[in-house]
């Protein structure tokens, strides 16, 4: 068997005992420390990394009771939760092994001891020890993870009425364990509304698991979010959690629900009823904890209609319903969206004192924003990186006159971008200059200097 690398602490009043399994033990552990005095265990658990403690049980002459065993243990767990421990004595039954393992020991010795089969206990409870800890780290680093990911989408509620109820109804459902609905266009924030909705629950310690339904192929939708077992199917070469389970203890938010096929909804309805799933290709049930968010941009009430969405899973997944209005309709909520990207966006690309001037500012505010606050967002971004000077001015931003969606032709190139948008702003005008001008939100110069630069017939 090979060496481990790991602490064993060996604590015997018998210094016989003790001398006898340090001369056994320390070729198999990369360290072994040996105390017959109890009281130095809280200075040698405080002080050193141990992974496995061999502790005696007895520590008096003719006591045989096993309490000054479990009291070192308690001592032991207390000051390190993780520890592992393995109980040793000359006096042992039945009935105190039972009670060792009930109280949390890892397992139980009788004195006098068979080499091969304490090492071998030993062993095990160092490898036990070691994947703990590792789990543990896993763990630590999971939170991290998770916190780093959500000042990545830390929710900017605005200064609206609108989005002062909507903060108001998360602050009051969040904490409960309620089925959420939100509903809203593209781009109004669904997602940072869930997770702004799982910080503030009191599963925010674990998993928020994000499920993009609508880029679930049909044929892996079962496996993705059930899981499955190996040879479940062809390419099913190990067993594999689902979504459902990685996000035990936390919340799964069902993106685009109102893509899921309506003969994949009986199934989601099912696991929503009776809060437990079965892997693919197996039989057995697992219990299901978690917190079902969903959110959709379009209109259930009518797919309900057009029996395109089965009325009962919609009952079951809003018990609580979230509308997020666009951007248009909360248009003063446009300046401190545009100063919070703004900052995030010039500390990113190095310019920390870029400002937007008030005609910048307004064009935006007149903006139709079909793409909501991810088009300004997207907007921002790029008038930061095409700036040049210290403040961004209506030049940075290039919309089209018609409908106010940034124009989308199969050139994405700024130059091909500027040109039609001041030919349609021409065409529109009727070549009408001044009136161009003010339709693209620029000088009357300016739009000089542009059609000469890109040799403009007028």
């Amino acid at each position: 068997m090979a060496k481990q690398d790991g602490t064993l602490l060996i604590v015997d009043d018998d210094k016989d005992v003790l001398e006898s399994l340090n001369m056994f033990l320390k070729h198999e552990f990369g360290t072994v420390l040996t105390t017959s005095n109890p009281n130095r265990i809280t200075e040698l658990v405080k002080k050193e990394r141990i992974d496995v403690v061999l502790l005696d049980m007895n520590f008096q002459a003719g006591v045989q009771t096993g309490n000054e065993g479990f009291f070192w243990m308690n001592e032991i767990n207390r000051i390190d939760p993780n520890a592992v421990i393995v109980l040793i004595t000359a006096y042992g039954d039945i009935e105190l092994a039972v009670r060792a393992i009930k109280e949390g020991a890892f397992d139980f010795v009788i004195k006098p001891w068979e080499n091969d089969k304490l090492l071998s206990t030993l062993t095990a409870a160092y490898h036990f020890s070691k994947t703990r800890t590792e789990l543990r780290d896993l763990k630590e680093k999971q939170k991290q993870i998770f916190k780093d990911i959500d000042r990545k989408y830390k929710i900017l509620w605005g200064v609206s009425g609108v989005m002062h109820d909507i903060f108001e109804m998360v602050k009051k459902v969040a904490p409960t364990e309620a089925n959420i609905l939100i509903l809203g266009e593209n781009g109004t924030g669904k997602e940072l509304i869930a997770r702004e909705m799982h910080r503030m629950s009191l599963r925010s310690r674990e998993a928020f698991i994000h499920v993009d339904l609508g880029a679930i192929s049909e044929n892996l939708f079962e496996s993705e979010l059930f899981g499955h077992v190996k040879g479940a199917f062809t390419d099913a070469r190990e067993d594999r959690a689902g979504r459902f389970e990685i996000a035990k203890g936390g919340t799964l938010f069902l993106d685009e629900i109102g893509n899921l096929p309506v003969y994949l909804q009986s199934k989601l309805l099912s696991t929503l009823q009776n809060r437990e799933i079965i892997r693919l290709g197996s039989n057995e049930l697992r219990e299901l904890d978690v917190r079902f968010i969903s959110a959709t941009n379009r209109n259930l009430i009518q797919m309900v209609s057009d029996n395109l969405f089965r009325q009962d899973l919609l009952y079951r997944i809003e018990t609580i319903r979230i509308e997020i209005p666009p951007l248009r309709k909360r248009k003063e909520d446009i300046p401190r969206l545009t100063n919070h990207f703004l900052q995030m966006y010039g500390t990113k690309y190095g310019k920390p004192s870029l400002r937007i001037n008030e005609p910048a500012l307004h064009k935006l505010t007149r903006h139709s924003w079909p793409g909501n606050v991810r088009e300004l967002k997207h907007a921002i971004e790029k008038a930061v990186i095409l700036c040049d000077t210290g403040t961004i001015t209506p030049d940075e931003f290039m919309f089209t006159p018609i409908d106010g969606r940034l124009i989308q032709k199969q050139s994405l190139k700024l130059n091909d971008l500027e040109r039609e948008a001041i030919q349609e702003a021409l065409r529109k005008t009727k070549m009408n200059l001044s009136e161009a001008a003010r339709e693209l939100g620029i000088s009357r110069p300016t739009l000089y200097k542009k059609i000469n630069k890109y040799d403009i017939q007028i």
